[in-house]
């Protein structure tokens, strides 16, 4: 079975592209939402965590991911240190996870493929790719943030065209080009490899 990994900078779409992939009956990992789930219910990460940033980042059992988010994001020193004590227990779960799947291929949904170094353990990787502008605006209406809050989150991502160059395969995310016929089309790459 193969482990294909789908990455996109903030705001590209990827969830989107994976639930496509998800409708044509592939199993879908998101890495993101598994972060969030062992962060809520993981004690041996929540006392890390804890140690780490302290016990107010929890609220009644529960990540207050604002707060976290705005001691992590200025400061690239600690976004290091909380993605350091996160991305390991995540990248186990998705192994583990990968291992009970009965398909003909698994598909992981993360941002942060090749900064973590769990791109090593896929077999290949989609990039979804959305210009900037589209992005921008995608995440302002999403999270209810500035653009300039969302420029400093992307400066602290890979440079979206060097990310784009690292993946096997590109899907364009423009609000022009159709995504189902980009994915179907894909999929059926894969499914020949």
């Amino acid at each position: 079975m193969l482990k294909v990994g789908i990455t996109g900078g903030i705001g590209s779409g990827k969830t989107i592209v994976a639930r496509i992939f998800g409708t044509l009956g592939i199993p879908v990992f998101n890495a993101d939402r598994a972060a969030k789930y062992l962060m809520d219910t993981d004690a041996e990460l929540r006392s890390r965590l804890e140690a780490a940033f302290g016990t107010a980042i929890y609220d009644n059992g529960r990540v207050n991911r604002p707060l976290l988010a705005s001691m992590v994001f200025p400061d690239p020193e600690r976004l290091q240190l909380l993605n350091s004590i996160v991305h390991p227990r995540v990248i186990a779960w998705g192994e583990e996870w990968h291992r009970s799947q009965h398909a003909p291929y698994t598909l992981k949904e993360a941002a942060l493929f090749f900064e973590s170094g769990s791109y090593k353990s896929m077999d290949f990787i989609i990039g979804v790719y959305a210009p900037r502008e589209i992005r921008i605006r995608r995440v302002m209406e999403r999270d209810g943030v500035t653009g300039q809050e969302v420029l400093e989150r992307m400066s602290r991502q890979m440079d979206e065209e060097e990310k784009m160059k690292l993946c096997r395969f590109v899907i364009t995310n423009d609000d022009i080009q159709s995504l189902i016929r980009q994915v179907s089309g894909l999929h059926e790459t894969i499914l020949k490899m």
